[in-house]
């Protein structure tokens, strides 16, 4: 099998990257995805997380090693195994970051990727019906809407939280992301707007395009500096895949940079280590590993939850005939249904830290409810310092990599997560929520609020990942960044690398709706390469040689 371009991973990015480079028609592209097809029902059901996080039909099961910024604790790290890669099993949730975030990476040196060279592509994108036009988009791939859901305990957090001095904000994906709103969801008709949906659907019948499922990769095929393909295990054997023009890498900031670093692009001793002849000594592969860690303070409450309304069949039933009828209620909810951007400190520029709140509680997000009506206002600190990095088991890819995250490491990591848990209280007691709340269930009044060193022992206990890895292949010009600023790998030709892993620094906020934006961009530039890579070959051979 040969094609133009061999996209491995159909994910948030890579579902993108396959529409946009079989639009014209001229370049034949295959798209391979070690998981399977989007056909399980529970994908396309907004609440459907709770069947596919977790599920090894549809998610990786990813582990961290234990980490001891959270007390020697491990973590599951869902990682979508499916077409649409984790925008289908993810919790809906569209949020593209602070304009600022993009200043930055182009202030690092990364030219093309400001705010104002990436906002037409999030524009582009989406398909808003709302918001300013000249901020958001109308008519793209990826629908956008405002969820339907209300719930009076998360309207009643919102109206506190404004009570508590912090502006309200309709749009936080407009021209600024500070204030408290409802979440905007990745939703279409009651149903899930994966990255599948919105861009492989539309494309899956174009006689250029092919679609590979159960075809993981299983290293990189190179002659000399030049990336020729991909070997896959497909059908039962192994078999290569040629690219005519180049392989692009899409398959998260996990799988990404652990394919590299099996196909000899890493780090020379690491690689070594595990017989892995060194094809290119990249040692920022698979490190400056970063994620949102959230803390989640819980609150019993006096009004009705998810938690009680689900707690048996008879309940459960009627609430599934209420989907089917109007593809409306309680399972079109989102993992969650408030948020909130806001500053600890009132000398920030921007906000650095986001709330998640939610009406149900459970010990983790991917367990059974609690049996007493309660509701969670996580949150997370939106620009971490701390960095982890991934380490090889083996030289296969079927073998997970050591996922080491490194959570609150540093003193402003520990001090944020602190500010926010007071930030979470402070709402809490403000009317009108304070008036249904019953008690604080967790952290509980045994942890002070006067107490900084409780408080951070109590996130380190019991705090959790938020599913936004990122930046394990990071774009840059330094010794630790594995692409330049056109997502090309350094030292080798016709690679890149296109998905989450690429960004520098991560993204204040949900990460999907950024991976999306990355896809779309790289697609421009791989196409202007082609183009202009074309027009030399058409040249006569004196002017080329000019």
């Amino acid at each position: 099998m040969e094609f133009d371009f061999v996209i491995v991973g159909a994910g948030s990015a890579g579902c993108a990257l396959a529409n946009r480079l079989s639009a014209n028609g001229r370049h034949s592209v295959a798209i391979l995805e070690a998981g399977g097809r989007d056909t399980y029902p529970w994908i396309h059901i907004p609440v459907g997380y709770f069947k596919t996080m977790g599920n090894p039909n549809t998610d990786w099961c990813y582990e961290t090693e234990p980490d001891p910024g959270l007390n020697g604790r491990s973590l599951k790290w869902p990682r979508g195994k499916v077409l649409g890669g984790s925008s289908s099993i993810n919790g809906l949730l569209y949020v593209r970051g602070q304009p600022q975030d993009y200043d930055h990476w182009r202030q690092l040196g990364n030219t093309g990727w400001g705010w104002d060279d990436i906002l037409p592509l999030f524009k582009r994108s989406e398909s808003y019906a709302g918001g300013d036009p000249d901020i958001r988009g109308t008519d793209g791939p990826l629908t956008v809407s405002d969820s339907a859901v209300r719930r009076e305990v998360v309207d009643r957090w919102i109206e506190a939280a404004v009570n508590a001095g912090y502006p309200a904000n309709p749009d936080y994906n407009g021209a600024d992301q500070e204030g408290v709103g409802h979440f905007q969801l990745t939703l279409r008709n009651g149903r899930r707007c994966s990255s599948a949906v919105a861009y492989l659907k539309p494309a899956k019948k174009r006689d250029n395009l092919t679609i590979l499922t159960k075809c993981p990769a299983e290293k990189l095929i190179l002659d000399g500096r030049q990336v020729t393909g991909v070997q896959v295990r497909f059908e039962g054997r192994s078999q290569t895949i040629h690219a005519r023009h180049e392989v692009i890498l899409s398959a998260g900031a996990l799988a990404s940079p652990q394919l590299l670093m099996v196909s000899g692009i890493g780090a020379a001793d690491d690689l070594q280590s595990h017989g892995i002849d060194v094809v290119a000594d990249l040692p920022g592969v698979g490190k400056n590993l970063q994620d949102h860690l959230q803390a989640r303070p819980i609150y019993k409450t006096t009004l009705s939850t998810i938690n009680t309304e689900i707690n048996n069949l008879f309940k459960q039933g009627l609430i599934a005939l209420h989907y089917a009828a109007t593809r409306t209620g309680p399972m079109t909810m989102a993992a969650s249904l408030g948020t909130a951007f806001l500053k600890t400190r009132p000398d920030l520029e921007t906000p650095d830290i986001q709330f998640h709140v939610q009406p149900f509680s459970a010990s983790t997000k991917i367990n059974k409810p609690h049996d007493f009506n309660a509701f969670t206002a996580s949150v997370l600190q939106l620009r971490p310092e701390s960095t982890g990095h991934l380490e090889l088991k083996s030289p296969h890819m079927h073998d997970h990599p050591a996922i080491h995250p490194n959570y609150l490491a540093t003193k402003t990591d520990q001090d944020t997560i602190v500010a926010g848990i007071r930030v979470a209280r402070k709402i809490a007691r403000q009317s009108p929520v304070a008036e249904v709340i019953t008690e604080e269930y967790t952290p509980g009044t045994s942890v002070a609020d006067d107490d900084d060193a409780a408080i951070l022992d109590w996130a380190r206990s019991n705090a959790t990942t938020i599913y936004h890895p990122t930046g394990t292949c990071k774009m840059g010009n330094d010794p630790m960044a594995v692409v330049d600023e056109r997502l090309r790998v350094r030292g080798l030709r016709g690679l890149r690398v296109a998905d989450a892993s690429i960004m520098p620094r991560i993204v204040s906020g949900n990460t999907n709706a950024p991976a999306i934006m990355i896809g779309e961009k790289a697609s421009d530039m791989i196409l202007e390469d082609a183009r202009v890579a074309s027009t030399k070959q058409q040249e006569p051979l004196e002017t080329a040689a000019q």
